[in-house]
This record gives C-alpha cells, structure tokens and sequence, in this order.
C-alpha cells in the first residue's frame, strides 16, 4: 500500500488490493534490498488479460522499472496463452502511455470520466495488444 499511496493521487483501498491477490489475478513485483519498489497486477478474464496496476516508487521512477514490470506482465500473458492485452491509462500521463506504445500497445477508445482527478473527472485512454504465436502485434 505504501508504493501505491506514493505514486497515486487517487489510491486504491487496502480491501480493493487485497482483493486483487488471488483468484483471477496476477501480479509482479521488483525488489531492492528486501524493499518493493515496484508492482503490477494483471486479471485474467477468458482469454484476455488487463493490467489493472502498475506502480513504482517515486525515487525508482525514470529508471525503467515500469519497462521491466510491463515487459514481465506481457510475458507472463504470452505463456498464460492470452489472445488479447488490455489496459486504461490517464490521458494526461504521457510517461505511461509512451511506454505501452514502445511495448506495442494501440489505443483503441477513450473512457470518458473514468479517473477522479482534483478537478472532477479525466478521461481514460483504453489501448489494447493482440498476441499471437510469441509475437506482439497491435490490435
């Protein structure tokens, strides 16, 4: 909880990450000397997965540990035989949605209003991969 407090103005509650540790979820982590620095948590849903978090401690941030924890979620949804990736990002973070199109993401709708923000709502950026046989190719 202390990594996504830090990294989100609008954190998920304990009970919504607890949640998210079993069942149809998914998650990996990074470490340093025994401490997290960063985090994903992916949920499966039929053959398609969605990265539901990623989080990395402001001091690591811009030291591509979030390139490292997407790079992992993905291989981890290729071995998993998911056909499809999916994810929302804040249309204001272009840190974030640069990195998933290096990692082959395409955006593919906008959910209006999805995000609290200080000033009402933000719109979110749906962006989705298709994986076929090993290879990322964008939907």
């Amino acid at each position: 909880m202390s990594v996504e407090t830090a990294c989100h103005e609008f954190p998920w509650s304990a009970n919504t990450m607890q949640s998210c540790l079993s069942g149809r979820y998914f998650n990996g982590a990074i470490f340093e000397q025994e401490q997290l620095i960063g985090f994903y948590i992916g949920e499966v849903a039929g053959p398609d997965h969605t990265l539901m978090d990623i989080c990395v401690a402001p001091a690591y941030q811009r030291q591509g540990v979030a390139k490292i924890l997407l790079t992992d979620f993905i291989a981890v949804s290729e071995e998993a035989g998911a056909e499809n990736l999916f994810l929302e990002v804040r249309a204001s973070n272009q840190g974030a949605i640069a990195l998933y199109q290096w990692a082959g993401f395409s955006e593919v709708g906008i959910r209006k209003n999805y995000y609290p923000s200080a000033n009402g709502n933000e719109d979110a950026i749906l962006m989705a991969m298709t994986l076929n046989f090993g290879s990322q190719s964008s939907l």
